[in-house]
Order: structure tokens, then sequence, then C-alpha cells
């Protein structure tokens, strides 16, 4: 798989799961959900890195978003 689509797709799902956190902590429950949702995203960017030989620097990130969403769009 693509691993740039990786990395979005895990940066998507733990932006997600930023508001799912809150409100758990919020209400005064256990962030079950998010955690689950935290450990996935974190697969997903862990096995984006490994997958790139050439890793990617946080001001890569931008470009990178931009491109997956340009190349799935189109």
């Amino acid at each position: 798989m693509d691993p740039d689509l990786l990395i979005v797709i895990g940066l998507v799902v733990g932006g997600f799961s930023i508001p799912s956190i809150l409100g758990a902590i919020a209400d005064g429950r256990v962030p079950r959900a998010a955690a689950i949702a935290v450990m996935v995203a974190g697969g997903l960017i862990a096995l984006a890195i490994n997958e790139n030989p050439d890793g990617y620097a946080i001001n890569d990130i931008p470009d990178v978003f931009v491109n997956v969403v340009e190349r799935y769009i189109n």
C-alpha cells in the first residue's frame, strides 16, 4: 500500500480521536474507543514511516497530504 496514503489516514484518524478523548475526560469516562483509535493511527503512521525509504520530515507532511487528496479526488 502507498505509504503516503497510510500516513494521511493515520493523521486523520488521530485527529478525529482528539475530540473523543476530550469528551470522555470531560464526562469522567475512560476513553476506550479513543485509545483504540490512537493505537490504530500510531500503527498506520509507523507503518508508513517504515515503508518509505526516505522517511518523512515534519515539513513534508502538508505536501504529502495535499498530494494524496489530489491523487484520490481526481
